[in-house]
């Protein structure tokens, strides 16, 4: 398989959410696998994409600190007394 002008590639570059997800039986992820050890461009864009979900997961771990937990409830409060008083 040879890369193509990008025509061919489309199918692939939204296969490759589902290939990063684990939601590919296992003949779809050896021909993603192919395509992507044979196209470089594709390849740049599923390294890309699976940085972002790297840099996402482990934004969405961390815990933020508890004065700033705090001051997020308090607004949280006073927007739902406000809602409560309209």
């Amino acid at each position: 398989m040879t890369h193509d002008s990008g025509d061919g590639c489309a199918d692939y570059l939204e296969r490759i959410v589902f290939f990063l997800d684990n939601e590919l039986d296992d003949a779809d992820c050896a021909q993603v696998q192919v395509h992507l050890d044979e196209c470089g461009p594709c390849l740049e864009k599923y390294d890309l994409q699976r940085t972002v979900k790297q840099i996402v997961a482990r934004s969405c771990s961390e815990r933020a600190p508890d004065e700033l937990r705090d001051r997020v409830r308090v607004q949280i409060r006073q927007v739902q007394f406000r809602l409560n008083e309209s």
